[in-house]
C-alpha cells in the first residue's frame, strides 16, 4: 500500500466524476485561511509519509490502540497533503479501510459518526489526533 495504490484508489472512486482522477491537483488550495500542501512539496511530502508507513510495516501486528494512533497521524499527514482537488476525504478513508484491513484491524463505517468524524479531522490538521485516534478505535470491528 503505497502512494500508487493511493492514487489508483482516487481515480477508481472518481474516474466517472473527474477527468483529472487520481492525478494530483496542481493548485495551491486553502481551507478557512489554512494553506494545504503546496503542490511543489507533493513528491517529498508523499514519499516522508508512505516511507514512514513502509518503515512501521503498514501498521500490522499492533494493538487496537496502538494501530489507531498511528493511523490517526498517518491520515491527518496524508489530509494535510490533500492531494486532489476534490474527494480527497473519500479516498482517504478507502485507503485507511485497507490499510486497516491488511493490518488485521478492519473497520466497521456503519458506526461512523460523520459530525464527530469532521470534527475530529479538522482538530488533527492543527496537530491533535487524539480525537481521531478515538474515532478510528471506536471503527475497529
Amino acid at each position: 500500500l503505497g502512494v500508487a495504490h493511493f492514487r489508483a484508489v482516487h481515480r477508481h472512486l472518481f474516474q466517472d466524476v473527474y477527468d483529472w482522477a487520481g492525478q494530483p491537483r496542481t493548485i495551491r488550495v486553502f481551507k478557512n485561511g489554512s494553506p494545504f500542501c503546496y503542490p511543489e512539496s507533493f513528491d517529498q511530502e508523499l514519499a516522508r509519509l508512505f516511507n514512514w508507513l513502509r518503515d512501521r510495516d503498514h501498521l500490522s501486528d499492533l494493538s487496537p490502540q496502538a494501530f489507531a494512533d498511528d493511523a490517526a497521524y498517518f491520515l491527518s499527514e496524508l489530509n494535510a497533503i490533500h492531494l486532489y482537488r476534490e474527494g480527497n476525504g473519500r479516498a482517504q478513508t478507502a485507503f485507511l479501510a485497507m490499510l486497516a484491513a491488511e493490518a488485521g484491524h478492519p473497520l466497521s463505517f456503519d458506526r461512523l459518526e460523520p459530525a464527530a468524524w469532521m470534527e475530529a479531522m479538522i482538530v488533527s490538521f492543527y496537530g491533535g489526533t487524539d480525537r481521531l485516534a478515538a474515532q478510528i478505535l471506536s471503527l475497529i470491528d
